[in-house]
């Protein structure tokens, strides 16, 4: 997995936005009180959201590799130490390890320090490149390390347990929170079974009922208001199952599409 800069989700934001009006102002101006006005706007919803999405995913993968295979990196450092290397050095003979996308952040760092950088900066700065949680909290401990001096290895030894637990304690979380997840989509697609039954069993068969003057809502209408309904349930329910799931609104932004298109192929193809 690549990685996503800031500029690059900044930038994918702004366009798609940009995409999204530009739909906007041509559904009001061509298909306002048109059946096709409510579907622009969902176009315009998925065209918004479906780019930072995609973009998120892809950064959420790259973070997570990165912290994975943190572990490996300070087991690297602790043997070579163990076998006379300064730190600098270790830190080379771990960048021509397999630790993939922290293989190239290293290489940077030592880019870096063959310029006259020293440890510390460059060090700083690939934990500032890199900016996951767990790196955060592993950079200040480093640093301090290697400005103690003496043998390193005995602090490096215990930090990569640590991460080993953190990893270990983020992944229980997730697998406890899975079901959460699950529920949301379970709920959204029983309310779009719902909406299936109530209008195949109920607006269409007695669309022609009147009870005392007061007359059910036409088919169309119906199908209209469940349309909105579904899509502000889909939304919403995706932001939620990603906070749930993964921790930041954000990441819910890949369920809210799956729930959009779900819920349009139900109501335009089925209801």
């Amino acid at each position: 997995m690549p990685k996503v800069r800031k500029e690059e989700k900044k930038m994918a934001w702004v366009v798609s936005s940009v995409l999204g009006v530009i739909i906007v102002i041509t559904a009001c101006l061509t298909l306002l009180d048109k059946p096709l006005f409510d579907e622009y706007l969902l176009l315009a919803v998925v065209i918004v959201v479906f780019p930072s999405a995609v973009l998120d995913y892809v950064d959420y993968r790259w973070r997570k590799s990165v912290d994975e295979h943190l572990p490996d990196l300070f087991r690297t450092i602790v043997q070579a130490q163990q076998t006379g290397m300064t730190l600098p050095q270790a830190l080379e003979e771990a960048s021509k390890q397999h630790l993939g996308p922290l293989t190239d952040e290293l290489k940077k760092t030592m880019a870096q320090m063959s310029w006259g950088i020293p440890f510390e900066k460059a060090f700083q700065a690939l934990g500032d490149r890199v900016d996951t949680p767990l790196i955060r909290r592993v950079v200040p401990l480093v640093i301090e390390a290697s400005r103690s001096g003496g043998r390193i290895e005995r602090v490096f030894d215990p930090i990569g347990r640590f991460i080993q637990r953190t990893l270990m304690f983020e992944k229980e979380r997730k697998t406890q929170t899975r079901p959460y997840v699950a529920i949301v989509y379970v709920a959204f697609f029983v309310f779009l079974f719902t909406i299936f039954m109530l209008f195949k069993t109920f607006f269409v068969q007695m669309s022609d009922l009147s009870i005392s003057g007061f007359s059910l809502l036409a088919p169309e209408e119906a199908r209209r208001i469940f349309f909105h309904m579904s899509v502000m349930q889909a939304f919403f329910g995706g932001l939620i199952a990603g906070k749930m799931g993964e921790g930041t609104v954000s990441a819910g932004l890949k369920h809210s599409v799956i729930f959009l298109l779900s819920g349009y192929l139900v109501l335009k193809l089925i209801v």
